[in-house]
C-alpha cells in the first residue's frame, strides 16, 4: 500500500509523491522481506505542533525534525505515522548546507528506516542510520532521473 502525505497547516512542497511512495514501498521490501503490506502516513507540520507532540507523547521538551510512531499490530503488516517539522527541515538544510528538497527526503527516509528497525541513539547506530539515509537519497535521486 502506498505511503500517504498530509500537510497540517504548512506547505511541504513535496513533489513526485507517487514515485516517492513507490520508492518507500521498495525500501520496506528491501529491509523487511517478511512485511506483506505497509501503510505509512507522513504528516508535515510546524515546529510548534511537533514540539507539543514531543512533550505530550515522549515527554521531551525540545524541537525535533521527526517523530515516528510504529502502530504495527503484526510483523507482516507495517503501519506507522511519521510527523515531520517543515520548519526544522528548512533550518537543518541551511545548517548542513544542503537543499531543502534533499533534507526533506533524508528525513522522510529516516522515518521509514526507524520503522524498519534502525536506531540512532548511539554513535555507531547514528553512523549506520546516516549511511542508509545516504543510500536511500542517492538511489531515489537516480529514480527521479529516469
Amino acid at each position: 500500500m502506498p505511503a500517504t502525505f498530509y500537510e497540517h497547516e504548512v506547505k511541504a512542497g513535496l513533489k513526485n509523491k507517487l514515485k516517492l511512495s513507490a520508492f518507500i514501498d521498495g525500501l520496506v521490501s528491501k529491509y523487511l522481506k517478511y512485511v506483506q503490506t505497509a501503510d505509512l502516513s507522513y504528516i508535515f507540520c510546524s515546529d510548534h505542533f511537533l514540539l507539543d507532540m514531543n512533550k505530550n507523547f515522549l515527554e521531551h521538551d525540545a524541537f525535533t525534525d521527526i517523530i515516528t510512531f510504529d502502530l504495527s499490530e503484526s510483523r507482516k503488516a507495517m503501519q506507522g505515522e511519521i510527523y515531520i517539522s517543515v520548519d526544522r527541515v528548512k533550518e537543518n538544510a541551511k545548517l548542513y548546507k544542503t537543499t531543502y528538497t534533499d533534507e526533506l527526503h533524508r528525513v522522510i527516509f529516516h522515518g521509514v528506516l526507524h520503522l524498519c528497525g534502525f536506531k540512532d541513539k548511539k554513535e555507531k547506530e547514528k553512523k549506520i542510520m546516516r549511511e542508509n539515509e545516504d543510500y536511500c537519497l542517492g538511489h531515489y535521486k537516480k529514480e527521479l532521473e529516469k
